[in-house]
């Protein structure tokens, strides 16, 4: 997974709270291979009428150049399933905005290289209202935090072990890998100190 410091793409707004994640990624779907791609299910139930018709207003089916979304509160809740961060990262999304996410939810998704932005309510309603039903130019810094959408600059908080995936293209693993030598000097150390307890 390639890392990025820097994105600018579009933003679209998406103005609905506890967007759970079987709307993300319907679990009819989940049994389709990974490799084949899991963009076209995303929002499918939003997105497509009962014939499977695109819905024409629907603000995913009118800016699919979006990479960037607007939600309100409490966006990925629901269950723990990783396929719905697949589905938004297929589509083409890397990042979403929103005032509070659903914790496994987010984990999942900065490690795949989504970055889950929260700011504050009063912020996203701003940004929701000057989005309306349009789109707008977005960039996103992980060095310095910022977003800036239009005129406006918005700072938020990353943690630092997630920025360091994001920027990196890392997930847990490879965060575990970073810290290598570390760990061998642990145990190391472990073994001279307490060598009775090692098997033969």
């Amino acid at each position: 997974m390639a890392g990025w410091t820097e994105h600018t793409g579009q933003a679209v707004a998406l103005p609905l709270e506890s967007i759970d994640t079987d709307q993300l990624i319907p679990a009819r779907f989940m049994s389709t291979p990974r490799s084949e791609g899991y963009g076209r299910f995303l929002l499918h139930d939003m997105r497509r009428d009962k014939d499977g018709t695109a819905i024409a207003d629907m603000p995913l089916n009118r800016h699919p150049e979006a990479s960037i979304l607007v939600a309100r509160r409490n966006f990925g809740s629901g269950s723990s399933r990783e396929a719905a961060v697949y589905a938004l990262v297929d589509f083409g999304f890397r990042a979403v905005i929103a005032p509070s996410f659903g914790d496994i939810f987010a984990s999942n998704a900065v490690n795949n290289g989504l970055l889950p932005l929260k700011l504050d309510p009063q912020v996203v309603e701003e940004i929701l209202v000057g989005l309306g039903g349009d789109c707008a130019t977005a960039t996103i810094n992980l060095e310095t935090c910022t977003l800036c959408i239009g005129d406006d600059r918005h700072g938020f908080d990353l943690p630092d072990k997630w920025r360091q995936k994001l920027m990196n293209g890392w997930d847990d693993i490879d965060l575990t890998r970073d810290r290598q030598q570390e760990i061998l000097a642990f145990r190391a150390a472990r073994r001279a100190e307490f060598g009775w307890a090692w098997p033969s």
